[in-house]
């Protein structure tokens, strides 16, 4: 079963409340809509993608991300559905760091490490929407101000995420942050994809997935990259050719499937940040004909394959999200990049502006 989305609205954006904070705050949801059928709602609770409906080849309409219904079912659940994640992406390594000599502590909220910006998050963080417009594109842009020593990390960080749609169903995400000290920064989107329509009772793994890295990170137990760049060659992580996810997920001879219970891993598209957004993850539905190029700035791409989702939650149509239901495709610096001097650098001096520029390119059938 998947849902019936509502009808399609009019191209440009438009404006509703989605609900309200324990502390009365409106949480404002805003949804953008193009002219061929496609139309994505963003709302201001973690700058949260809470909907993307994309007509199949017969110009069915599906919604193809996993999330919730309501914003009650938002601040219940951790499971980062769709959510910017921030102010590091990923996990670091005993939730510490050093920068400048001077020791930080992130609290750990997954086992001895901290993961995607500690238990308060920027996914945990009610935006503010600061700007909409409908030229060239229907676009809305939303800002955060993390204070300095928030979740441990030091400096005052202004940060905004900006999304917007084209004719093409090319939803563009960009993030920008400012610091007034020096920090770290590494921000993403956590969208669960499932182009058969979140809830569909075939989940996610029968997709097929291109992903064009020779190397992958390999982690120890707690999911802490090694710091080795391992080839993919001849192993259940070569996505270098269209490969169906259930072929290989479950795969318990090599021993990384079986630390991470499936695909956890990050895959090195490159070495560098790139000046504009290029190709690191393609995934395509056979019966549907729809299909989501990612494109990112940023050197990797986390591959989950959904392993931990148990069934405690319930989604938009009404269904529980079980493994395999939804997978996400994160472009981001490599995990525990602090830690890891090779990985490269996630420091954000003064006066200096982060960006990161990513694109999930929607085609319906």
């Amino acid at each position: 079963m998947t849902t019936t989305p509502p009808d399609q609205p009019a191209p440009g954006v438009h404006r509703r409340v989605f609900g309200h904070m324990p502390d009365g705050r409106a949480v404002e949801a805003v949804t953008l809509a193009n002219a061929h059928g496609i139309s994505t709602t963003v709302i201001a609770y973690g700058a949260t993608l809470q909907s993307v409906i994309v007509p199949d080849r017969e110009g069915v309409a599906a919604d193809v991300t996993l999330g919730y219904a309501t914003l009650e079912a938002y601040l219940a659940q951790s499971q980062y559905l769709g959510s910017s994640i921030g102010r590091v992406a990923n996990r670091i390594a005993g939730g510490r760091f050093v920068l400048d000599g001077t020791e930080y502590y992130v609290p750990c909220n997954n086992g001895p490490n901290a993961l995607h910006g500690g238990p308060g998050g920027f996914d945990k963080a009610l935006w503010e929407v600061t700007g909409v417009s409908s030229a060239p594109h229907p676009a809305v842009t939303l800002a955060h101000t993390s204070p300095d020593g928030d979740e441990g990390f030091p400096g005052t960080l202004r940060v905004t995420a900006t999304y917007a749609l084209d004719d093409a169903g090319n939803l563009a995400i960009t993030y920008r942050a400012e610091t007034d000290r020096p920090t770290i920064v590494n921000l993403t989107n956590h969208a669960y994809w499932n182009l058969a329509g979140e809830g569909a009772a075939s989940g996610a793994v029968d997709h097929v997935l291109t992903i064009p890295a020779d190397h992958f990170l390999p982690t120890d137990e707690t999911a802490i990259p090694t710091g080795a760049f391992a080839e993919v060659t001849a192993t259940p992580f070569d996505f270098r050719e269209p490969t169906v996810i259930g072929a290989r997920v479950r795969d318990a001879s090599h021993p990384q499937i079986r630390i991470g219970t499936g695909y956890d891993h990050n895959w090195v598209v490159a070495r560098e940040r790139s000046a504009v957004p290029r190709l690191v993850a393609r995934l395509e539905h056979a019966a549907s004909g729809r299909s989501l190029e990612v494109l990112s700035t940023e050197p990797g791409v986390q591959f989950y394959s959904g392993n931990f989702l148990d069934g405690s939650s319930i989604g938009k149509a009404g269904q529980c999200y079980r493994m395999g239901d939804g997978i996400a495709l994160e472009p981001q610096m490599f995990p525990d990049t602090p830690n890891q001097p090779a990985f490269g650098s996630i420091r954000l001096e003064p006066g200096e502006i982060y960006t990161h520029r990513l694109v999930f390119a929607l085609r319906g059938g």
